[in-house]
């Protein structure tokens, strides 16, 4: 029996859990948008792998206030928040756009302890007064609320 490698079961994971990328409301991650996310912050993509590739993925986008609360309110979709962030100026709020990890990785506090190098990596360089996020699973809320708490930040949340 052929194994498949991290990356491909992470890819079926992704489709999983946030469809299969026919929904032009979700921004989808290619090498244009990976490029973008590093720009925005290094902290803002986090991968974590082992000898068989990544089992883990957190995607942060910072943001501005003034986006975050179009994005809630139904305003833009996550898509052209993602892409109407600008690069290089000051971001008060952060999304918490996705964070994925494989089954027999889970419950380690793996994703909550890289979640929160990065957020606080992007505080050290950002006045981050918000977080917000779009719930696709419980266990989504239930990071994003200690995240939440961690940091002392107000936690929104989009209605789907």
């Amino acid at each position: 029996m052929v194994q498949l490698s991290n990356h491909s079961r992470m890819i079926d994971l992704l489709r999983q859990v946030y469809g299969e990328n026919d929904d032009p409301e979700q921004v989808v991650i290619g090498d244009e948008e990976r490029n973008k996310l590093m720009a925005l912050h290094p902290g803002a993509r986090t991968e974590l792998r082992n000898e068989n590739g990544p089992y883990s993925w957190i995607l942060l986008v910072p943001t501005t206030s003034d986006l975050m609360y179009q994005f809630l309110n139904g305003t833009i979709n996550e898509n052209q928040l993602f892409h109407q962030t600008e690069v290089g100026i000051k971001y008060d709020a952060l999304y918490l756009c996705s964070a994925l990890i494989l089954p027999e990785f889970r419950r380690k506090g793996l994703v909550k302890n890289a979640a929160i190098n990065a957020i606080s990596s992007i505080l050290e360089d950002h006045s981050i007064k918000y977080l917000f996020y779009w719930p696709f699973s419980e266990e989504g809320t239930k990071l994003a609320e200690s995240l939440a708490n961690k940091f002392n930040l107000p936690l929104l949340r989009k209605n789907r």
